[in-house]
C-alpha cells in the first residue's frame, strides 16, 4: 500500500513496506519473526470494525519490504518504526508488538519514549530478556543461536517445517484450532522472507530489555499463552509481568507461541477491551 525509506545500503534504497486503512485511533501491528504484517489478518477484520487506523509493517528482510544484509538490530529496527511514524505523523496510537516485535516495541520507548504513543500491548514477550541466566533457565544462549542460524543456512525450509509444529503446537490444534491450508500459508511467508534476514535476527534474542522497560510510563497489556514452546510462560510472560507490574496480564489457557492464530476469539476479545478501556486515558 505505501513504501518509505529508511536507509541505504550500496547504491540501493532500505524500503520498508506497510498498509496504512481505516481511520480512527491509529494501532500500529509489528510481526513476529520469521513473517510479516500478513500474520496479522485474524486481527485485521475486528479492529476495522470496532473503528480503528490499522497501520502494518513488513520489517526490513521480511514480506513485500527491501532485503538489505544489514540493520537487523533492535536499535536499527525501532529506529525503522520511528520513520514509519514520523513519515505518517502517527500520534495517540497503540504499538502491538508480537514475539520478535515486543523487542521492537521495548527499544522504540526505550530510545523514542511515548510521546507518540496512548498505549502498547506485548503479545508472547521477548523481554525483559529471551537470554539464558540465572532468572531465567529456560532461555537462550549463544550456543542456541548458533544452532539455529546453522539450521537456518543448512536447509532453511526443512527447518521453518519443524518450527511451524512448535509455533502452533499443531500435534494438539492442526485440524482443530489452525487450519492445514492457514500452516501452508504461514509457512509460505515464513519462505518468502530474506535468508540473510532469517539467519540475522535470531542474534537480537540475547538482548536485554530492562533499561528499556523503565521508560514504559503508558498502559499496557500483556498476552502470553501457557503452551508456548518457543517463550515459555515462566520464563518469559510472568517475567514480563514482574518488570512491568502494573500491566495489565492476560494468559491465553492453551495458547501456543503463535495464538492470535490458533486462539484468536481469545486475544482479540482482549485486544478489543483493552483499547476500549485505555480510549480516555
Amino acid at each position: 500500500m505505501g513504501m518509505i525509506t529508511v536507509g541505504e545500503e550500496n547504491s540501493t534504497p532500505v524500503e520498508l513496506y506497510y498498509e496504512d486503512q481505516g481511520s480512527g485511533r491509529p494501532v500500529v501491528l509489528l510481526s513476529g519473526w520469521p513473517f510479516d504484517a500478513r500474520s496479522w489478518e485474524p486481527q485485521l477484520h475486528p479492529l476495522l470494525e470496532a473503528g480503528y487506523r490499522v497501520i502494518s509493517i513488513d520489517r526490513r528482510g521480511f514480506g513485500r519490504s527491501s532485503a538489505p544484509t544489514q540493520g537487523y538490530d533492535f536499535d536499527t529496527l525501532s529506529a525503522d518504526v520511528d520513520v514509519l511514524l514520523r513519515t505518517l505523523n502517527v500520534r495517540d496510537a497503540t504499538l502491538v508488538g508480537f514475539s520478535l516485535g515486543t523487542g521492537e516495541v521495548a527499544r522504540y520507548i526505550g530510545r523514542f519514549g511515548t510521546e507518540r504513543l496512548r498505549s502498547v500491548v506485548l503479545i508472547e514477550s521477548l523481554t525483559p530478556t529471551f537470554a539464558q541466566g540465572p532468572d531465567n533457565p529456560t532461555g537462550v544462549d549463544e550456543a542456541g543461536v548458533k544452532g539455529v542460524q546453522q539450521a537456518i543456512i543448512e536447509d532453511r525450509f526443512a527447518w521453518l517445517t519443524v518450527m511451524m509444529g512448535n509455533f502452533l503446537n499443531l500435534d494438539d490444534y492442526q485440524g482443530t484450532r489452525v487450519s492445514e491450508d492457514t500452516v501452508k500459508f504461514l509457512w509460505s511467508t515464513g519462505a518468502e522472507a530474506s535468508p540473510y534476514a532469517t539467519w540475522a535476527c535470531p542474534q537480537t534474542w540475547l538482548e536485554d530489555f530492562q533499561a528499556d522497560l523503565g521508560r514504559f510510563d503508558v498502559p499496557a497489556l500483556l498476552i502470553h499463552g501457557t503452551a508456548d514452546r518457543i517463550l515459555s510462560i515462566d520464563g518469559q510472560g510472568q517475567r514480563a509481568h514482574d518488570a512491568l507490574p502494573a500491566a495489565r496480564y492476560v494468559e491465553i489457557e492453551g495458547g501456543p507461541h503463535i495464538n492470535p492464530v490458533t486462539h484468536t476469539a481469545e486475544v482479540n476479545q482482549e485486544l478489543l477491551r483493552f483499547l476500549g478501556d485505555t480510549a480516555s486515558q
